[in-house]
């Protein structure tokens, strides 16, 4: 089936007593047993295992092509079940540019548990070179937050192999729908269900799809359950809710980030536009192989530095200044000031989530501000 086909019916399952059309939330924590021991469709607690949550997972699994998906509170939750799951001492390679996020969960929570290098990865000898008798794991982002990187996933899984490395790649930017991982060889792809699967800011989750139900997902898995870092029944169901029209909406916030890519990119008040649909990406070349299409975050640096970025922020009127991205209003974000002072994005550039409104009057705001 197709996505716009797969988003509305493999996470819908038709009640059976009632004929209700939409799956019922179950907010049971518990399930009875049978008489003889055993349990209704293998529902016990619902920490294990919940009915939303089935589904939820179910139609992750089919977007991405997966053998199987595990919901967990949050991204960084998913993120941090993949590095929970691997033996102490295990190095891993991640981008130089990658959400502030997970980058401070390794740095201050796996810090003399696992062993990390931060590398331009997308520079297959910068890679090469990093690589020790204990890497275990290279973790990708591509698009990545908020420079808008490409990495080539298909040569970094070529050396992974060689190497005997996990992969995994963090598709928030991109969806499902816009590029699809597993399909070029990773291992396992993690998102942040907050972003573009919610697409409204109103909920959070993280999840993570695997190619194969080998060992490791199973011990991920177990992480799942044992950790007990899951999504309530509510949010799967609203989750469920939101992905049946994922496919329209990210074509919607493509279209707009194009439009406005292009607009920005003739402003002479712009030093640079940072999206992989320009032609003038460095490596749009890549990005239009591997994707389907080019997202709906971009970023631009301004002439003036951050003064000037302070200044055409609080101008604009239908951007929103907040974090996140992915939902159906425009947000607009000066990174470095969130990032901390360890930060290496530049003090000019603000990152854009395009969201759903008319482009002519996210143009017309944008150009007011720059005026």
């Amino acid at each position: 089936m197709k996505p716009e086909t797969i988003a509305i019916h493999a996470g819908n399952q038709k009640d059976d007593i009632t004929g209700a059309v939409i799956q019922p939330i179950v907010l049971s924590t518990t399930f009875e047993r049978k008489e003889d021991g055993s349990y209704h469709e293998g529902y016990i607690y619902s920490r294990s295992a919940n009915p939303n949550r089935t589904s939820l997972e179910k139609v992750l699994t089919q977007l991405e092509n997966g053998a199987d998906a595990a919901a967990f509170s949050s991204g960084n939750a998913a993120g941090m079940a993949v590095f929970q799951s691997l033996q102490p001492g295990t190095h891993i390679i991640a981008p130089d540019d990658m959400y502030h996020g997970l980058r401070n969960q390794l740095k201050n929570l796996f810090a003399g548990i696992l062993e990390f290098d931060f590398i331009a990865i997308d520079n297959t000898d910068v890679l090469n070179a990093h690589i020790k008798p204990n890497t275990g794991l290279i973790w990708l982002e591509t698009p990545s937050n908020p420079l808008l990187k490409i990495t080539d996933i298909k040569k970094v899984v070529a050396i992974a192999r060689q190497q005997n490395i996990k992969v995994v790649c963090d598709n928030t930017f991109a969806t499902p729908i816009c590029q699809q991982p597993l399909a070029l060889g990773v291992d396992i792809v993690m998102h942040s269900t907050t972003k573009y699967f919610g697409g409204h800011s109103d909920l959070m989750g993280g999840a993570l799809i695997a190619a194969e139900k080998n060992d490791w997902w199973q011990k991920i898995r177990q992480v799942q359950e044992l950790g007990g870092a899951i999504p309530s029944p509510m949010d799967c169901y609203y989750l469920v809710r939101s992905i049946k029209t994922l496919p329209y909406r990210v074509r919607g916030h493509v279209q707009n980030a194009q439009l406005l890519a292009a607009f920005l990119q003739v402003q002479p008040s712009v030093e640079q536009v940072l999206y992989p649909g320009l032609p003038s990406h460095p490596n749009h070349a890549v990005a239009k192989e591997q994707m389907l299409s080019f997202g709906g975050v971009l970023s631009f640096c301004l002439k003036g530095g951050k003064e000037e970025a302070n200044r055409v922020i609080n101008k604009l009127q239908l951007f929103t200044r907040a974090t996140s991205l992915g939902g159906v209003e425009s947000l607009i974000e000066h990174r470095a000031m969130v990032e901390g002072p360890d930060t290496k994005t530049p003090f000019n550039l603000l990152r854009v989530s395009v969201g759903l409104e008319h482009i002519d009057d996210l143009i017309a705001d944008i150009k007011q501000a720059l005026a």
